[in-house]
């Protein structure tokens, strides 16, 4: 059997190259509240600053960019509760070729109406009673288009790994020697690509996938060896990390390379988004919002460095978020 990895850090950093004229560098920051706090020293890798306001866009003009004229004439299909739905409708525009999203229904507003801004049509659906990848892979076929999976895809992780190459560059100007990184995990693809780019240029650094109560498949199946799944009623406040069980590509790369799996609540969540509001300036969505609650929290294990803390997205519903964050003391 091939036991060859899915990607390797030269997949990286070609992914690199090739989204470097759209993507955004996006910002490594530090906050004298939060590392008085916590007590340690913590930066902020902000991919709110990416184009349109996730990490997601980074892997979607990886993967779009490959396809040849032909593909790209008969355009892309993705399913998506929001971030990789926008990514892949920013990259299509800009790669000039049609894309369908098939979205749930009760996505948050902001992301189905950004989604159709950038020219992208949406089919929706319920997400407690379809399957998002069935429907998607049926119009792929229908319409001769390319499918382009939210995680599960070399190019895709690939792309969301250039988060960590900046990681450690960005670190290396800062002065910081990192001990720990803590990442938001859905299926996984942001997670594995980081871990591959660290890993390979700093072996020595621990890695934690952060996930919300419910929906913490990718900390048990690290506990398991296994991949598991997510309970039918489970229901969280972060849209962007329902994904049903860990990626089959995204969770050998995980179990290999991640030190463990932390898991917040949505009353964590919600601390974490009011103080990156009030403290930090920054506006996160919920699911974005989980490796800074794990470190609020006191979840973080004890490093002999500075932690790094992926904030992975901005896009949170107005009347949402102003909920939320109304409820400042």
């Amino acid at each position: 059997m091939d036991q060859s990895p899915v990607i390797t850090i030269a997949d990286i950093i070609d992914a690199a190259n090739v989204i470097a004229p759209t993507a955004i560098r996006t910002p490594l920051l530090e906050n004298d509240a939060l590392n008085d706090r916590v007590g340690r020293r913590v930066l902020l890798k902000f991919e709110g600053a990416q184009r349109t306001g996730s990490f997601k866009f980074r892997g979607a003009y990886n993967r779009l960019a490959r396809l040849d004229e032909r593909e790209r004439a008969a355009g892309v299909v993705a399913w998506s509760s929001g971030n990789h739905a926008q990514g892949v409708a920013a990259a299509a525009k800009l790669l000039g070729m049609p894309a369908t999203i098939v979205m749930p229904a009760d996505a948050p507003a902001i992301k189905l109406a950004n989604t159709r801004a950038l020219g992208a049509e949406i089919v929706t659906y319920d997400r407690h009673r379809e399957s998002r990848e069935e429907i998607a892979t049926a119009l792929s076929q229908e319409r001769g288009a390319t499918l382009v999976p939210s995680f599960d895809d070399p190019f895709i992780i690939a792309g969301q790994g250039t988060t960590g190459l900046e990681i450690l560059d960005q670190a290396a100007e800062a002065g910081a020697d990192i001990g720990q990184i803590l990442v938001c995990c859905g299926g996984g693809g942001l997670t594995a690509g980081i871990a591959t780019a660290v890993k390979a240029r700093a072996p020595g650094i621990d890695l934690y996938s952060v996930e919300p109560v419910g929906f913490d498949d990718t900390a048990r199946s690290l506990a398991s060896g296994q991949r598991e799944t997510v309970s039918a009623d489970a229901r969280s406040i972060c849209d962007a990390l329902m994904a049903p069980s860990p990626g089959a590509m995204t969770f050998p790369i995980n179990r290999a390379l991640l030190s463990g799996g932390l898991v917040v609540s949505d009353d964590q969540v919600r601390d974490a988004m009011r103080f990156a509001f009030s403290s930090l300036k920054l506006v996160v969505e919920p699911g974005g919002a989980v490796a800074l609650a794990a470190m609020l929290s006191g979840l973080a294990p004890s490093c002999y460095g500075a932690s790094v803390v992926v904030m992975s997205g901005s896009n949170v519903d107005p009347a949402a978020y102003a909920a939320i964050i109304g409820d400042i003391g």
